[in-house]
């Protein structure tokens, strides 16, 4: 198991540095400089190479592109000259000095995300610790609300076969797949949010706490949660649907479900103990790659709800060009992939016997 693991960790680091070098190098081609943006478009030729210095623009493309890895790096190397990007930022790292020599030092830290670009140098960090627990409240209720229904109705699916209730099933979630989230958001919004406004009492935009009127403190909104979850829980639900009914037919065509039935078990014991359980492998390889591809999915939704997550962030950044903060988006959507498809792995092992023998 621990070489299993080991084996697994080594691939996922080996992803999140592919992933991080496609996302660099598609922002190192982009137009626009980064540093003139911050100056407000103001040509000023000292202060735009200054801040070209600080953040390392000055410098070739492949250099940059060590200095972030350095900068990511748990283990990273920074220079004693006092004038490259390197000696500049190691006064920001609240690390462990392994080695210092004449000419660099190694420190043992933990990974730097850097500042924003656009935010008035507001560490990164700082802002996914705002926005990603708001994205994960959404993601965990969207989840939850597609799972449990979807297994739900794929049962019932999969109990009246071939009946207009199956059949009226598999042309509604055959739709709920085929429509992009962008699209159903705009349409629950208007719906619900404006056209039944005064009946729902749905706000068109809204995120988990709202600010009172007088502008002081904040007070939690579950009620701008509903109609965002719902929107972003629409795909997967259609999915974890057809696929719970089609697994579990699969299933209920088995000798040993035969043999369950012909010693006399009620059908629902049959299905609970027996056929369920070894359907549900798909549903949740489906559930668990839903899960965090709500994390990237979450873009739209948010941006159209105004739901202040990592997925609205990410817009804003992309308009300004603030790569520090869209790569440390895309890492942690990275290690959320990864992580969540280890536990699956090991999930399997728990339901099938058979995975824990091979």
């Amino acid at each position: 198991m621990l070489r299993y693991l080991a084996n697994k960790i080594f691939y996922g680091l080996l992803t999140l540095l592919g992933v991080t070098t496609v996302v660099f190098l598609l922002f190192s081609v982009f137009p626009g400089d980064p540093a003139r943006m911050m100056l407000d478009q103001k040509e000023d030729p000292v202060q735009l190479a200054k801040i070209r210095k600080n953040l390392g623009l000055d410098q070739p493309v492949w250099k940059q592109y060590f200095y972030y890895l350095n900068d990511l790096s748990p283990v990273s190397f920074h220079s004693q000259a006092g004038e490259s990007y390197t000696s500049l930022e190691s006064n920001k790292y609240d690390g462990k000095t392994l080695y210092t020599g004449n000419n660099f030092s190694v420190l043992l830290k933990y990974p730097y995300l850097r500042t924003s670009f656009q935010r008035q140098g507001k560490p990164v960090a700082d802002i996914l610790a705002e926005t990603l627990p708001n994205t994960m409240v959404l993601a965990i209720s969207a989840i939850s609300f597609a799972s449990v229904i979807g297994i739900l109705l794929g049962i019932w699916s999969a109990l009246v076969k071939d009946s207009w209730i199956d059949r009226s099933l598999l042309v509604i979630t055959s739709l709920g797949m085929s429509i992009p989230s962008f699209f159903s958001a705009i349409i629950i919004a208007y719906i619900f949010a404006f056209l039944l406004h005064s009946y729902t009492g749905f706000n068109m935009t809204g995120s988990l706490y709202e600010i009172d009127d007088m502008g002081e403190g904040k007070h939690l909104s579950l009620k701008n949660l509903i109609l965002p979850a719902f929107t972003l829980g629409i795909r997967p639900l259609a999915v974890i649907t057809q696929l719970t009914r089609n697994s579990l037919l699969e299933v209920m065509g088995q000798d040993y479900i035969r043999t369950a039935f012909a010693k006399g078990l009620k059908p629902r014991v049959v299905i609970r103990k027996h056929a369920l359980k070894n359907a549900l492998n798909p549903v949740i390889t489906a559930t668990s790659g839903w899960f965090a591809s709500m994390l990237a999915g979450a873009v739209f939704v948010e941006f159209i709800f105004g739901w202040n997550g990592l997925g609205k962030e990410i817009v804003n950044a992309l308009n300004t060009l603030d790569l520090p903060v869209v790569t440390a988006a895309v890492l942690v959507i990275a290690v959320t992939f990864i992580i969540i498809n280890i536990l699956v792995d090991i999930l399997y092992g728990i339901l099938d016997p058979k995975v824990r023998l091979q």
